[in-house]
């Protein structure tokens, strides 16, 4: 089945096209506000080099974040208008996920940096092929490491993992190198030919996750209850 996927939850984002477990073609793109411009014409690129029309394209995965509100909105609405507009299948994992699979072996934590002290993470223990064990959330690095029954047990990947390195290390864990951090494109590719519980059920009311509220949310919800 020729998939399109979609990765932009974190600054570093990607777009792959493959067919079974076969990848075609993956590139990388610097996401940033209000681009989902680019994303478009990174994909007609993608599909003009391997020589691919858009109509031969039989599903779509996305990554459903967490990560940049920006980014994660991104692909989620290009992922569901493409689907929309020519009644294709939806695929959507975790970007922690992906991250995960992307770094194999077992027990892999995947973290993101959340700003404000804080990481997205998850926790799996079959590299991204089991649900997590802990998480998604969102929390300091170091309640996040409480939360392990064994941190020293533990890979950490991801840009959360990079920025928080003493911490975790000082806890006995390890830190993958950056480049097993990023959410890869490739990465939803080889989880959707292996998960088909990633498909969505109604496209029309799927909606990335967020883990948490949006800082335009989150002032919202402080001036409201101010008054």
């Amino acid at each position: 089945m020729l998939t399109l996927a979609l990765e932009t939850s974190t600054p570093l984002g990607s777009v792959a096209l493959g067919r079974g477990d076969e990848l075609i073609a993956e590139c990388a793109l610097a996401v940033r506000a209000t681009h989902s411009e680019t994303v478009l014409d990174e994909v007609a690129r993608l599909l003009s080099r391997a020589r691919i029309d858009a109509d031969e394209i039989e599903r779509v995965v996305v990554g459903a974040g967490p990560g940049s509100f920006t980014g994660v909105r991104i692909a989620g609405a290009l992922a569901k208008g493409w689907c929309h507009a020519r009644d294709l299948p939806l695929y959507a994992y975790s970007s922690l996920r992906a991250v995960a699979a992307s770094a194999g072996g077992d027990r892999v934590c995947a973290l993101f940096d959340a700003r404000r002290g804080e990481v997205y993470g998850a926790a799996y223990a079959a590299g991204g092929l089991d649900d997590p064990v802990v998480g998604p959330r969102a929390c300091s690095v170091d309640a996040w490491i409480d939360g392990l029954d064994d941190p020293a047990a533990w890979r950490f990947a991801g840009e959360g993992a990079t920025r928080q390195r003493a911490r975790i290390e000082a806890r006995g864990g390890t830190v993958l190198p950056p480049f097993l951090g990023v959410p890869r494109a490739a990465a939803l590719l080889w989880l959707a030919e292996r998960l088909p519980d990633g498909r969505v059920a109604d496209i029309e009311f799927w909606e990335p996750r967020y883990v948490r509220s949006s800082g335009a949310e989150r002032e919202a919800e402080r001036r409201g209850g101010s008054r």
